[in-house]
């Protein structure tokens, strides 16, 4: 059991994003898992996660544009804009905030519809909105603890697809704005390439390991020479899954490239990174995120096991427990090995309806699921066997089945 001491998505609503017509996640784990079959859903699950982190580090224009627009981002055949909202708490037993955000095109591109946030202050009082725009015009009460009783100040935007938490969540006087812009721009979603992380490099040391992994030899450096322990403790996990894996470390050449070097113990000279398993890379790559002194508040990862051995994810999945004591994490899987090490309520099954549109549901609400494990079962194992009401890739494109499998 994780006890989480950074903010926390409980509930996430969206709405016209692609295939996700209508999704509700509610009471999302501090570590959620996204299984289904090809095409149920999953990768634009994930990239919500990822838009809403670019609108606010890029800007909302490029990373509308670079999805392709509304044509492209708007679930076909259903009109109005696309809507995003979610329930968080920036710490535990603080209030609950919502945060909506919809988004619709204009003929100068896209434009902020409406953007709110609110909370109830008190348990006994009643909710406050804010923040409260629509298209660039609304207000805002400052102060730590915005309620009726604060300041409303009237504001207007020069830039319709600005958004108000990114504008105002830059004035100390808006801490409540401030912190959720701070949460989502932290965002961390792994875009992970093991070819990335071969390349050197003639950077200094860095803190945090890039989306792709391609500053890994710096990130190492920065390990080796600031917090050699947190290096040392890498080394010791990794150790445990890699046989013979004896040190990790970083060599400047005289060109000023950074060179990452891997010492297996038979070996009196240490390889060059360019020369180490994909696996090997990838496992290290994801110690070093979840190693970091200040790890990203949300962490994503898609298929985490793509060049693992099987046995490695029993391994992977205590360290995600683990690293869920100080980021929320999501992570999409087709592996039942991986799931095989889960609980039903941290676990949820994509499929896509007969209209195209994605449907989520939750392990542990599926019938029989609990009283199966609950008997010993595991719960990768029963995704395999067909015991899941959907999420089978070779049954109905992975819908629900129309009555109990039989055994």
């Amino acid at each position: 059991m994780t006890h989480q001491t950074v903010p926390h998505i409980e509930s996430l609503r969206i709405k016209n994003y692609r295939a996700l017509r209508n999704v509700e996640l509610k009471q999302l784990k501090p570590l959620t898992i996204f299984l289904g079959a090809n095409g149920s859903g999953k990768s634009t699950l994930f990239d919500v996660f990822a838009f809403l982190s670019e609108c606010f580090t890029i800007g909302l224009h490029q990373a509308w544009n670079k999805r392709g627009g509304l044509k492209e981002l708007r679930t076909r055949g259903c009109d109005g804009p696309i809507e995003f909202e979610l329930k968080y708490r920036e710490k535990p037993k603080t209030p609950v905030i919502t945060y909506h955000l919809s988004i619709n095109e204009n003929a100068d591109g896209p434009i902020v519809e409406t953007e709110w946030l609110q909370w109830r202050p008190s348990s006994r009082g009643k909710h406050i909105r804010f923040l409260d725009f629509h298209q660039g015009v609304g207000s805002i009460i400052d102060g730590e603890f915005p309620d009726e009783g604060g300041t409303r100040i009237d504001e207007r935007l020069d830039d319709s697809s600005a958004l108000a938490v990114n504008m105002f969540g830059l004035l100390t006087r808006h801490p409540r704005v401030s912190a959720l812009r701070r949460f989502i721009a932290d965002w961390h979603l792994s875009d992970l390439s093991t070819d990335a992380t071969r390349q050197t490099t003639d950077d200094g040391p860095q803190k945090r390991l890039s989306k792709t992994g391609d500053n890994l030899p710096n990130v190492i450096q920065y390990l080796q020479e600031r917090y050699p322990e947190r290096l040392e403790k890498i080394i010791s996990v990794l150790s445990e899954r890699v046989p013979r894996l004896e040190n990790i470390e970083t060599k400047s050449m005289i060109d000023s490239r950074l060179l990452l070097h891997i010492k297996d113990a038979p070996f009196e000279q240490p390889i060059l990174a360019k020369f180490t398993s994909d696996g090997t890379l990838k496992l290290l790559s994801y110690l070093t995120l979840f190693h970091d002194r200040q790890p990203p508040q949300l962490i994503g990862i898609e298929e985490p096991e793509n060049y693992l051995h099987p046995r490695l994810l029993t391994g992977l999945v205590e360290d995600c427990f683990k690293a869920s004591a100080s980021s929320q994490l999501m992570i999409t899987t087709h592996s039942p090995h991986f799931v095989n090490e889960l609980h039903p309520e941290d676990v949820w099954v994509l499929y896509r309806d007969e209209k195209g549109w994605t449907v989520c549901k939750r392990a542990s609400e599926m019938l029989g699921i609990n009283e199966l494990i609950d008997a010993g079962a595991k719960l990768g194992k029963l995704w395999m066997e067909g015991y899941f009401e959907f999420g089978d890739p070779l049954t109905n494109a992975g819908g629900p089945k129309r009555g109990l499998h039989a055994h």
